[in-house]
């Protein structure tokens, strides 16, 4: 079975959720493309290859408020 999908602008590739469920790939995943016989094919990534983190993958998410006014908590933090 065939599964056409576009590159994005940004050079996006969204794997179809068939695809994603039958191979186990899970959000965050890390995969490679890989050339083989004039073919690109999608795999996943050796577990001794870690995709580099950056330092906001140790802080996304620690926040569940939502900031609406940054000026009036700011002053709250300095009161403290």
């Amino acid at each position: 079975m065939t599964n056409l999908t576009r590159i994005g602008a940004r050079g996006q590739v969204v794997i179809p959720k068939r695809i994603r469920d039958r191979y186990g790939f899970q959000p965050r995943a890390v995969v490679e493309f890989v050339e083989e016989q004039g073919r690109v094919v999608l795999r996943a990534a050796a577990k001794s290859r870690p995709l580099q983190r950056d330092a906001w993958d140790e802080v996304r998410g620690l926040l569940k408020r939502k900031v609406k006014d940054v000026d009036r908590d700011i002053e709250q933090m300095r009161r403290r």
